[in-house]
This record gives C-alpha cells, sequence and structure tokens, in this order.
C-alpha cells in the first residue's frame, strides 16, 4: 500500500499571537509540535504499512521550521517526508490549504489511501481533510476510530472502517483510494526507537514550492481563500451569577421568581 499522511505543525503554547494585520497566526519564534490528531494519523500509516507493505508518505505545508515534525515523523516509522513552503501559501485557508496539499498528492503520484488526523488543534474546523477528498474527487471517511477490515484482492478495493458519532458508530464501507480522518481511539501512538531517530537526522527531505506544483496564485494563499477572518477579538467576560441564601422554602421561592423574570 501507498498511503500518504498529511500533518500540521502547531504552536505548543496556549499564549497564541496572531498578526493584527493579517489575522493570522504568529508561528515564528513559537515552539511548536505535530498537531496531536496527527500523531495518530502517522501511527496508524505505520502499522498499515507494517501489515500489508509498501510506503508511508508524511506532507506539511508551513514555514521552513516546520520540517523539524516532518523528521519526527521520520523517527516514528514514516519512509518519506515533503515539505511544502512558499511565501505564495501564507495566509490560505482550508479550501486553499486542502487544494494545495491535493495538488501534492497527485505531484507524488497518487497513493491507495489518505490519513489525517480529525482536526487541528490551532484551528478545529475539521475541513482541511474533507477538503482534500473533494480536490481529489476521493472518497472519503470522518472521525474513523477504528479500520475494521482492508480488502485489497477484490475489484473494487474494499475498507471497512467504524466511524465515531455523537451517539454510537456507524460501520461504513469505503472504496480505495479513499481518505479518512482519525480520533484518539483509533491507537495508541509509540514513541521514535533509536533507529527511527538516525533515520530521521539522516533523511533528505524535499521542499516543494509553487514552481513545483503550478497552482494559479489566485487559488491559493489570502486570494485564493473564500473565507478570511476580519476580526479577532476576546469575548468579554459572562456575568457572574448569584448564591441564594435562606431556607429551603425561600430559596425555592426566589429561584422560582428569577426563572420568571428570564422568560
Amino acid at each position: 500500500m501507498k498511503i500518504v499522511v498529511c500533518i500540521k505543525q502547531v504552536p505548543d503554547t496556549t499564549d497564541v499571537k496572531i498578526n493584527p494585520e493579517t489575522n493570522t497566526l504568529i508561528r515564528e519564534g513559537v515552539v511548536s509540535i505535530i498537531n496531536p490528531f496527527d500523531m495518530y494519523a502517522i501511527e496508524e500509516a505505520v502499522r498499515l504499512k507494517e501489515r500489508f507493505g509498501g510506503e508511508a508518505i508524511v506532507v506539511t505545508m508551513g514555514p521552513p521550521q516546520a520540517i523539524d515534525v516532518l523528521r519526527e515523523a521520520i523517527s516514528l516509522g514514516i519512509d518519506k517526508a515533503i515539505h511544502l513552503s512558499d511565501r505564495a501559501f501564507a495566509g490560505s485557508d482550508t479550501w486553499a490549504t486542502s487544494r494545495i496539499l491535493a495538488k501534492a498528492i497527485e505531484k507524488i503520484g497518487g497513493c491507495d489511501m489518505i490519513i489525517c488526523g480529525k482536526q487541528a488543534s490551532d484551528g478545529d474546523t475539521a475541513q482541511v481533510g474533507p477538503g482534500i477528498a473533494a480536490h481529489l474527487d476521493l472518497p472519503q471517511a470522518t472521525y474513523v476510530r477504528r479500520i475494521d477490515s482492508i480488502h485489497l484482492d477484490t475489484t473494487p478495493r474494499i475498507m471497512v472502517v467504524e466511524r465515531l458519532l455523537e451517539e454510537g458508530y456507524e460501520l461504513l464501507e469505503v472504496e480505495l483510494p479513499a481518505l479518512i480522518t482519525v480520533v484518539k481511539e483509533i491507537n495508541e501512538p509509540r514513541l521514535p526507537s533509536l533507529r527511527g531517530k538516525m533515520a530521521a537526522r539522516k533523511a533528505e527531505i524535499p521542499s516543494w514550492s509553487n514552481k513545483d506544483l503550478n497552482i494559479d496564485e489566485n487559488q491559493i494563499g489570502l486570494k485564493g481563500s473564500p473565507t478570511q477572518v476580519i476580526k479577532i477579538f476576546t469575548p468579554p467576560p459572562k456575568p457572574g451569577g448569584q448564591i441564594l441564601q435562606g431556607e429551603p422554602e425561600e430559596i425555592t421561592s426566589k429561584l422560582v421568581e428569577e426563572i420568571k423574570d428570564l422568560l
């Protein structure tokens, strides 16, 4: 199997700073990590590679320091990594980002499966994975908690997955190639091995710009983003409540009157 994992480098801090001019995250000088949900995507790709053979490739889009998370992914068992970096990509919303990642997957030569974490901790939109599937016209299953079975010797090739719902789960049959986004229930990520760390240190990681992907610049970056952040602000604090005191009957009467005032 040929598996592509799309990951993101996110700030490892709650002290997130915003550029007031572009309304985008300031990432320079901030300690960053692999998006936590992407760790489960990496682990699942490595497990599938160990089970079925083939290769697992990780892709990320970001500034030069994003190469650090690619090396970490290799230390966890990923075979190859590709870094997408270009000033033309800056300011891309989820739709433009998914377009860029989809083009990179096409340049790789396609794959049997794409795995993403369910969402990024710095955006929480859960839109990039489905966006990639839409750009590539692939079937998708989101919030996957388990890959039940994969049938590579059938026509068409079929994967059966359990998709997490608010109340229970549903069993889906998906035709390969396909994209899935995974939740933390799917596995337990491993720690990097010594051999993996050595491989990560030696790995040559290509960096692709838009010259390599050849995307119309009106479709990426701020120009190509149909959604834009107009204003960022901290919501005002909610007014504090009150503690009713007295005998139970007195408290009940006061509470009833307070509820009536709200109606």
